[in-house]
């Protein structure tokens, strides 16, 4: 039992025992840092049960709690605030227990899985910075939720199939002029995305001939041969005619090629994929199982619609008059799939941006009205737009920010200020590369993670690798210092094998072992609101008290063994912790900056 439960418990008796009253609940918070205590139970909400002065109702708890809990060591009332005082044997026995935990705050595996679906792209451009935040959550949502003890797939469903893709296609058949990957020496995805511009750019000049021709623009829109031509392409692909399906394949491998190496250089994988053009047929059966059912009805013109009006939504076609899927219905059928394909997924997570959020209301009340027990599982990890100081992205007209583009920015980002700093003398060329990388991407990770995924995210390249104040490099930063520290108390081989006679705590060391308290706990709250905002922004404040435990309190310079050798234990499992969290984030920390 922790030591909120204790107090929880023995309040209850205390105001049983005093006022022969049982409370249903106790309020906590952490004391306050002007007060003398470590956790404070708030009086004001026991009045509604309780009469009498709040001020002499803490002081009687308190003095109960003092005699009945051994790890009370004292107690102060501020006005209706009774803030109680724990023993530094309590801090000190759980330090010891959690010291050689070598997966401190991760909970053993259980039963069940939840399948975390991310990434997602399209493959007729590359990934851009939209996608990087995308992957950024999905993969650190899906490793919080493993330490909080779940079992987790990591998947996403490429959209290889469709208009916008043919696109692509035709217009490498009409300008290419045979460019491969190989002879270009260019990225798959980034080879097949400018051709996706070159067809948005003839489109347009097509349209303006036929409008300076004398044909309105609508008309000219729907009817540019360029447009015609692609729509005729997607029918002979649905048609399965070899050659342009042959095509298909061909430049939707330079597309994997590139997203790979993306995926490499940003530290995301996948432990399974679904493809669109397998997929999208999905859910029909469905919908005429439905139909059975009265879950779906069928309108005069054939069309299949659900009705959720008395769920505050509207209605919702599922079937075309000509028997055609919307997407709507291949994403019922692809849920429905990945859970035959994995017999003990009970749960799923989608992570897309918050243009989605009514079309998963609408999939995930479908599936609850089919009967499937999983869908009250279902999350959507809905997440804002990423801007940049220049302004909003377009992909058709070329001006989105490349995910590697952005990617080498912040490793150049971090090169120029680390030599600014100048403390690489030492380090190699090759050291001095790997360093930049894990920096830059480290600024990048956690500029972006630190965020609550609901809210929109100005991203400011030079302002996320600041080596001051709540970003990724003042973490890794504070890790490779205590990384030196370490390694200085190896080097005068200081025994770290016990501090037997250690009794007492500095109130940093106190303060300092609190915030190691709270990661089990912040980890299972991440994993509940799939918030890696609450992982990073716990490690900043586990830095913070680390840096000020740093500059207050004596280390290496300690002239007691027995502090010396607690103290650089203490620093030893805070670096642990940083480097726990920040894999959770997917980010690295150097030993050396």
């Amino acid at each position: 039992m922790n030591i909120q439960n204790t107090l929880e418990q023995k309040v209850k008796e205390a105001v049983l025992s005093v006022y022969q009253i049982e409370l249903p609940s106790v309020e906590f918070q952490p004391t306050r840092k002007d007060f003398d205590g470590d956790i404070t139970v708030v009086v004001f909400p026991m009045l509604r049960f309780v009469k009498g002065n709040p001020v002499q109702i803490g002081e009687q708890i308190g003095r109960y709690l003092e005699k009945e809990v051994a790890n009370v060591s004292g107690f102060n009332v501020v006005k209706g605030f009774l803030n109680i005082v724990i023993s530094d044997s309590y801090y000190l026995d759980f330090f010891n227990a959690i010291r050689e935990l070598s997966n401190f705050g991760h909970v053993s595996q259980a039963d069940g899985a939840i399948m975390v679906e991310y990434s997602s792209p399209n493959t007729n451009k590359p990934l851009h910075l939209g996608h990087i935040r995308n992957n950024l959550l999905g993969y650190s949502v899906a490793e919080i939720l493993k330490a909080s003890g779940k079992k987790v797939y990591k998947t996403q469903i490429i959209n290889d199939r469709g208009i916008h893709i043919c696109k692509s296609m035709l217009a490498w058949q009409k300008f290419g002029k045979g460019e491969t990957p190989e002879n270009t020496g260019l990225k798959g995805d980034k080879l097949v995305g400018n051709y996706y511009v070159a067809f948005d750019k003839a489109y347009k000049e097509e349209i303006a001939q036929m409008v300076a021709d004398g044909i309105d623009k609508k008309t000219a829109e729907k009817e540019a041969p360029i447009l015609l031509q692609a729509q005729q392409m997607l029918q002979k692909w649905e048609a399965g005619d070899k050659e342009v399906v042959s095509l298909w394949k061909k430049m939707n491998a330079w597309v994997y090629d590139g997203f790979d190496t993306t995926y490499k250089n940003l530290g995301v994988d996948f432990d399974t994929f679904y493809y669109e053009s397998d997929t999208y047929l999905l859910g029909k059966d469905v919908v005429a199982d439905g139909l059975k059912k009265d879950v779906f009805h069928k309108k005069e013109d054939g069309s299949v619609w659900i009705d959720l009006t008395d769920e505050g939504l509207d209605e919702k076609i599922v079937l075309r008059s000509d028997g055609t899927a919307v997407y709507m219905t291949q994403d019922i059928g692809t849920a429905i799939q990945r859970v035959k394909d994995y017999s003990d997924v009970d749960g799923m997570v989608y992570t897309v941006g918050n243009e989605q959020d009514y079309h998963f209301k609408v999939l995930f009340l479908i599936l609850k009205k089919l009967g499937y027990t999983w869908a009250e599982q279902l999350y959507h990890l809905s997440y804002g737009m990423v801007d940049l100081p220049s302004g909003k992205m377009k992909s058709r007209e070329g001006t989105v920010v490349d995910a590697d583009d952005l990617m080498e920015d912040m490793t150049r980002t971090a090169a120029a200020i680390s030599e600014e700093l100048g403390k690489l003398e030492d380090y190699s060329e090759a050291e001095r590369q790997e360093l930049y990388k894990m920096i830059g991407l480290g600024a990048l990770k956690y500029y972006i993670l630190k965020v609550d995924p609901k809210k929109r995210i100005l991203f400011d390249p030079e302002e996320s690798v600041d080596f001051q104040g709540n970003t990724g490099p003042f973490i890794q930063y504070t890790y490779a210092r205590i990384q030196s520290i370490l390694r200085k108390a190896d080097e005068t081989n200081v025994d770290l094998t016990g501090y037997k006679n250690l009794k007492n705590l500095h109130p940093k060391e106190k303060e300092l072992i609190k915030q190691l308290q709270l990661f089990p706990e912040t980890i299972q709250l991440a994993a509940e609101n799939y918030s890696p905002a609450l992982i990073a922004n716990y490690t900043y404040d586990l830095v913070k008290e680390f840096n000020s435990f740093y500059q207050q309190v004596s280390i290496l310079g300690e002239t007691d063994g027995q502090k010396k050798i607690f103290r650089i234990q203490l620093s030893k499992k805070v670096g642990e912790v940083i480097q726990s969290a920040f894999k959770l984030l997917g980010i690295a920390v150097p030993d050396r900056m």
